[in-house]
């Protein structure tokens, strides 16, 4: 499209685009190809744009960008059109970024595991939170460094080349053809990367895998800012100027919700604050431990982000290895662990356990007494010396309330870490902001994991601040209404369909503070063959999802998410949150999160309707 006759329809778009567009955090999914994320959107977007069609009616009815806003939402794909428009590439080679950082380190991994030079040029100076030595000893990345005047100065290399720009505005980049990949920092909204060339074309997947895995695409504010600034429109002035006064908020709430006095760290996601840790930890045995193997034990079929992200960072160093925890179904997670432990110790290696409690997706408690007892138990390496003790990596993502880092508190005589998604019931849905606490055993790891939380550049934003302050003195009132239609909803289903299988926490386990508003449901099911009973089941959660969202379109909502502020989210974990868990550790089962306010009644009515269908 012609640029100016783009930049005009991008002000229509701009002024009479739907409010979801900025404020969902988690978009349907039965309007969603995965496989075409962002392409299938901005195809019938590009259609509407060629007819100058920028009707809001028109812009809500685009198919789902991508399913939640960590990974991309339609702001971000309509920036990356704009920025490719202007400077003559396919949109596919344009990937925003709320991290300054982050697309560069996609790159040096991807071209870590290829074996392949990189060199990273610059005008200016290098973001203040690039510690090459980190990089080069902790990441194992390899790269050469080389300060120019201009685009215009970047000379052949045998390898990728990536320059960065220092840049105010979204116009047109002068890119060199020995410039593979351009990185544009913008003061205070993010980055955006440019790839240049046929020949790094397939360099596009494990970029985009990056952003969905250890960061986070530039938040909608930043790109409807970036937006404005491209059609020459003035900022929006969005962010409130009490930045400090909301970060103590937060920091205090955290603090009191997780009975722990230490020191929080908050970050642009859940996911952001985990890859932070990880690399913490790794950092800090790899000084104070050289030599020794680092075991990342994590459940296979935990929530996809979490079991993928600590594959991809095992995957970047021979010094580091998964180890299969399995937690629910059949399986034990105190026995689990304990098995583990016993192996880990065997062979003087480092144990960092990543668990969630409840589990996600069958919310499953272990006995806490006896948790405490296996993570707690000194063990013995073959040579008779003092195994070292684990790190316990705690996701609360489904109960923040329940208190395991006190001073009195279960788990206070073993290292443990506690981070939750605050996409959740922090901020009720209302930003992808995570965070992370540490009991004091384990206090002082938080520097270090600090460091690496600043060198992705991954720390929350102002506003995801602004709006924790906001919504976190609700979140135990929240989380308390919420459980009530849970229990509820759960006690009809079990009265109305006795054969199907629920999972959800016990009375006496909620009069112990585990109150979650989440459950799955494994349907029953019939057929000869266990193919044909799988089938069966498969096809009555899509009737009921289909069911649930047809009848109460304002409120029944097919999308991966939990804590929300209204209605009833439903989803099936293997064909969502697991999306890269490995096909035989996915749950077919459907996955229901209540919130506090809704039409529980209405919900029951249409359940009946479905069991009468079934």
């Amino acid at each position: 499209m012609e640029v100016n006759k783009m930049l005009a329809y991008i002000t229509k778009v701009i002024e009479q685009m739907p409010q979801d567009w900025l404020n969902l955090t988690t978009h349907r999914l039965d309007i969603y190809n995965e496989k075409l994320a962002k392409v299938q959107f901005l195809d019938q977007f590009i259609h509407l744009a060629k007819e100058g069609n920028s009707s809001t009616a028109a812009l809500s009815n685009l198919p789902t960008a991508y399913d939640y806003i960590r990974l991309g939402h339609p702001l971000s794909c309509v920036l990356e059109w704009a920025i490719g428009n202007v400077n003559g590439l396919p949109a596919e080679q344009v990937i925003s970024f709320q991290s300054k950082t982050a697309p560069i380190l996609a790159i040096l991994r991807t071209n870590l595991l290829a074996h392949r030079n990189t060199l990273i040029t610059y005008t200016n100076e290098l973001p203040s939170a690039f510690d090459i030595d980190v990089l080069k000893n902790i990441y194992s990345f390899s790269f050469e460094l080389k300060k120019v005047d201009s685009p215009a100065d970047v000379e052949s290399f045998n390898g990728s080349t990536i320059f960065i720009s220092q840049q105010h505005d979204s116009s047109a980049i002068s890119v060199s053809s020995h410039i593979d990949f351009h990185v544009n920092m913008y003061a205070e909204l993010g980055s955006v990367l440019l790839i240049n060339g046929a020949e790094n074309i397939h360099y596009i997947s494990d970029i985009q895998h990056f952003r969905r895995r250890e960061t986070v695409a530039m938040t909608p504010h930043n790109c409807l800012n970036a937006l404005r600034s491209l059609v020459q429109l003035p900022a929006e002035n969005s962010v409130t100027t009490n930045t400090t006064e909301h970060k103590v908020a937060v920091l205090d709430l955290i603090q009191e919700v997780s009975g722990s006095q230490t020191t929080p760290l908050v970050a642009s996601s859940g996911l952001s604050v985990q890859f932070a840790i990880l690399m913490g930890l790794v950092h800090d045995a790899l000084e104070n431990h050289k030599g020794k193997a680092i075991k990342i034990v994590v459940p296979p079929n935990c929530y996809g982000g979490t079991n993928d992200q600590a594959r991809r960072v095992a995957a970047c160093s021979d010094a580091i290895e998964i180890v299969d925890l399995l937690v629910d179904g059949d399986n034990d997670m105190v026995q689990s662990i304990d098995h583990v432990l016993e192996q880990i110790a065997a062979q003087d290696a480092i144990p960092y356990i990543i668990a969630e409690i409840p589990t996600n997706p069958r919310v499953e408690v272990p006995d806490l007494q006896k948790l405490r007892a296996v993570l707690s138990a000194k063990r013995k390496t073959d040579t008779g010396s003092q195994a070292i003790d684990p790190v316990f990596i705690l996701d609360q993502t489904f109960c923040p309330n329940v208190h395991f880092l006190g001073d009195s508190d279960v788990l206070s005589s073993v290292r443990t870490i506690s981070f939750a998604s605050g996409s959740k019931f922090p901020s009720g849905g209302k930003c992808t902001a995570g965070y992370c606490i540490a009991n004091k055993k384990a206090e002082g790891l938080i520097e270090i994991i600090q460091l690496h939380l600043a060198l992705c550049d991954n720390e929350a934003t102002d506003l995801q601040y602004e709006i924790l302050a906001k919504q976190m003195p609700s979140m135990m009132q929240r989380i308390h209404d919420a459980y009530i239609n849970t229990r509820d909803f759960v006690s009809f289903i079990e009265k109305t369909l006795p054969t199907a299988k629920i999972n959800f926490v016990s009375e006496a386990l909620s009069k112990e503070g585990f109150t979650p508003s989440v459950f799955s449901l494994d349907l029953p099911t019939k057929g000869n063959t266990p193919e044909e009973k799988e089938g069966y089941k498969r096809k009555m959660n899509a009737l009921l999802i289909d069911l649930m969202i047809t009848e109460i379109p304002d409120e029944s909502k097919y999308c991966v998410s939990y804590g929300q502020l209204k209605g009833c989210y439903w989803t099936i974990p293997a064909t969502s949150t697991q999306g890269t868990t490995k096909e035989d550790d996915k749950d077919y089962i459907a996955r229901v999160s209540l919130s506090p306010n809704m039409d529980l009644e209405r919900h029951k009515e249409v359940f009946l309707k479905f069991v009468e269908q079934m």
